[in-house]
């Protein structure tokens, strides 16, 4: 039998509140709306008075936006999943800073999952929250990035990663003058996330920072050592593209 989770659903579109709350009730069951704010003051009021398990979250709203109401609170002790009509630019804001998010309108496959993976009590940290704010007002995206690992989150600069390397359903990151750590997420997540134009996949093991290359080594499809010392393998399939790319 399914734990019961409580809802808040903040959003000042009443269609989008009423479309969210009537996928909820249709495809997820274990889940309960407490209550619906269209602001941000209200939706303080609310979470004060029914403490939810989760709470559904628009950035954009008049009086009190999404930012400004997460900062009145002390405590995050929710699940907070923001539901946006943002671009693809802004999307990455949301993977860098490692919160959950739902496009609008909210695919009900992509609604399932997310409360799917729900399980036990989530505190968010302050800094991922200022990784978001950060990455969504910047006019840089490719600068900081939230880290999610087996005891909370650290936080870095993109720039400073030199290479990532595959460890089953984690990776293990290679940082600039810090020692490596190991992330509770896949390569294939951090490729998706991660600027094409500043990072490279040479091998199904490895992604790369370009900037950190120190010498290309030739061979079937070759080796590259890294600024590090480290050396990570070029695939055989990847070696034609990957010098067109140095060229």
């Amino acid at each position: 039998m399914l734990s019961m989770l409580t809802a808040i659903i903040i959003d000042d579109e009443v269609k989008g509140r009423i479309a969210l709350r009537q996928k909820l009730a249709d495809y997820c069951p274990q889940v309960e709306v407490s209550g619906e704010a269209g602001d941000g003051l209200e939706g303080l009021k609310l979470i004060e008075k029914h403490d939810p398990s989760i709470v559904f979250l628009d950035i954009q709203m008049p009086r009190m936006d999404g930012f400004e109401m997460l900062h009145q609170l002390p405590n995050r002790k929710f699940h907070l999943i923001f539901t946006t009509a943002y671009d693809q630019y802004a999307i990455k804001a949301f993977k860098y800073s490692a919160f959950d998010y739902l496009l609008k309108p909210v695919d009900i496959e992509e609604l399932k999952i997310t409360v799917g993976k729900l399980d036990g009590e989530k505190v968010q940290t302050k800094g991922q929250l200022e990784v978001l704010e950060h990455n969504i007002h910047g006019k840089n995206l490719s600068n900081k990035i939230a880290i999610p690992t087996l005891n909370g989150f650290l936080f870095y600069n993109i720039q400073d990663i030199v290479h990532l390397e595959a460890q089953s359903n984690y990776t293990l990151l290679y940082f600039v003058n810090q020692p490596k750590q190991l992330a509770s997420r896949t390569l294939k997540e951090f490729e998706e996330m991660l600027p094409a134009n500043l990072f490279f996949r040479p091998h199904h093991s490895h992604i790369i920072n370009l900037q950190y290359i120190k010498r290309y080594i030739k061979g079937d499809g070759g080796q590259l050592e890294m600024q590090n010392g480290n050396f990570v393998d070029v695939s055989r399939r990847k070696k034609e593209e990957f010098l067109k790319l140095i060229r």
